[in-house]
């Protein structure tokens, strides 16, 4: 079992995924700009160390189980199926 949600963000920089996330999160009723700065892997392990709980960011889950709940995850959002994937 492997994470193939993953390949889809390979060619976006962290910047990209960042203004994508800020057109999704802005409502019609957000006047203001809207930016989302997201903390690097690289950060994140630097302001916690010897902390591995990283998967939810890098998609590296250390499980079968964590690779399957994020790929069924993804065929809900494409289903348009609005319920928890485990």
């Amino acid at each position: 079992m492997v994470n193939v949600v993953k390949e889809i963000y390979v060619p976006l920089s962290d910047n990209e995924i960042s203004r994508q996330i800020a057109v999704m999160l802005k409502t019609p009723e957000i006047k203001a700009d809207l930016e989302i700065v997201l903390q690097s892997v690289e950060g994140l392990h630097k302001a916690c160390p010897g902390h591995t709980g990283d998967w939810y960011f890098t998609g590296n889950y250390p499980t079968p189980g964590g690779n399957r709940v994020v790929n069924r995850a993804f065929v809900n959002y494409l289903d348009g199926i609005n319920e928890r994937a485990y």
